[in-house]
């Protein structure tokens, strides 16, 4: 082409900014120019004649689009212009296009909404499931993939979605699996995605991704099981909420946020079990926790101060704070060094005890103290259950021998006996 690539790489770079107008422009040959703008910066354009009427097409701005780049982006419009397509016209479509395209597109966190809406009225303890889910969903999915069309998402993305929190969040990982799984389901049956789902576990993620039981486990100080009829004895003469809730925690094995979240509607009394629902279950399974005596007592104590279907609310009706457990268990040492007595803690470590601590102190106690078995405790504490052989044979879930175990334990604890 006659008068074609007049400029080079040095040139476009070294042209200065005109002082005494918005740009200045060179041309390349072929209807390229290289726009020199007031400030320094520069774009191409492609100069064609439509009907008569010269036409400026953008090719994008230098040096993102290099001289070479430009060259070929100018050639491909003249040749539309010999096809007898206006190249302004068809960029116009395409653009359209686009947007018609991305308007089709479903993203996850739309198909997100539309399952816990679909699903929410059947949970039970609807607002507190719907909560949690919309919570789990938008601090650790929605960053990676909650704007992607749906029908694009791939095991990489699920990956990615897993992995900062494998091993420190384990649990909290293994439910935003199972959401992710079943929102991923629910829009393959809506026709919104094809093909398997890149968030199933069996004989793929796990492929990628460690068994959460390989996970190193944090240790939690614990009270030794002999100290534990003295420390109930001092709780229990502690007044308010949270004292409360502490006391339910170790009467029954549970952890601390299955206690801040617990609302009276999970609780049967006639049956005398308290029913934590998956979503709030680090297994994220269902789990059935029979109640002593002693946690009914302390359910009847709450229930006369009954203001909201929290068992025990914190400020405002609200859950209360890991903290404000934490802070009584900081209080009742703070008070026994003032006594001149020991604090509270780890017999092995020395440290303070924590809340969690006390799961383990029920473990020992069970594993020391009495003959039931393994499995029992491991049930009451709603551990996984590690051996596929024995999951498989598993069946029940022992509550009524677990009942008599937990009878034992707030019996221990209330110094009722000794063994």
């Amino acid at each position: 082409m006659a008068n074609a690539h007049r400029l080079t790489r040095l040139q476009a770079e070294r042209f200065k900014p005109p002082a005494d107008k918005k740009q200045e422009r060179y041309a390349d040959g072929g209807g390229l120019y290289l726009n020199v703008h007031t400030g320094g910066s520069r774009s191409w354009v492609f100069r064609y004649m439509r009907h008569g009427i010269a036409r400026w097409m953008g090719l994008g701005p230098y040096p993102d689009v290099s001289l070479a780049e430009a060259r070929e982006r100018a050639a491909e419009q003249r040749k539309l212009i010999r096809a007898g397509i206006d190249p302004l016209g068809e960029k116009k479509i395409v653009t359209a296009k686009a947007k018609a395209e991305s308007a089709k597109a479903v993203t996850f966190d739309w198909c997100a909404e539309q399952y816990i809406t679909a699903h929410a009225p059947s949970w039970k303890n609807k607002d507190t499931t719907t909560r949690q889910w919309r919570n789990g969903l938008k601090n650790y999915v929605a960053p990676v993939i909650g704007t992607m069309d749906v029908a694009l998402i791939e095991t990489g993305h699920i990956i990615k979605i897993l992995e900062p929190i494998w091993h420190t969040k384990g649990a909290t990982a293994n439910i935003q699996l199972n959401h992710i799984g079943s929102i991923l389901d629910w829009a393959t049956v809506h026709k919104h995605r094809t093909g398997e789902n890149p968030a199933r576990w069996k004989g793929h993620v796990e492929m990628l991704l460690p068994a959460r039981g390989k996970a190193a486990t944090k240790h939690h100080p614990a009270l030794p099981y002999g100290q534990m009829a003295e420390f109930m004895g001092e709780l229990r003469a502690r007044e308010g909420i949270t004292a409360r809730a502490i006391e339910f925690a170790i009467l029954t094995a549970a952890r601390s946020n299955e206690i801040r979240g617990m609302t009276w509607d999970e609780i049967d009394e006639e049956a005398g079990v308290w029913i934590i629902p998956a979503a709030r279950m680090k297994a994220a399974n269902d789990h059935r926790a029979p109640l002593s005596a002693d946690a009914l007592r302390v359910l009847a104590d709450m229930k006369e101060a009954k203001t909201d279907n929290l068992v025990f609310p914190g400020a405002r009706c609200k859950p209360m704070a890991s903290s404000t457990l934490v802070n009584i268990l900081k209080q009742t040492n703070d008070e026994r060094i003032e006594r001149s007595l020991p604090a509270w803690r780890d017999a092995k470590t020395g440290e303070t005890i924590t809340m969690h601590g006390f799961r383990s102190t029920f473990r020992d106690w069970a594993a020391d103290l009495t003959d039931y078995p393994n499995e029992m405790a491991e049930m009451a504490l709603a551990h996984t259950v590690d051996s596929a052989v024995e999951a498989s044979y598993r069946r029940g879930d022992m509550l009524q021998k677990r009942r008599a175990m937990m009878q034992d334990w707030a019996d221990y604890c209330a110094g009722r006996c000794t063994a």
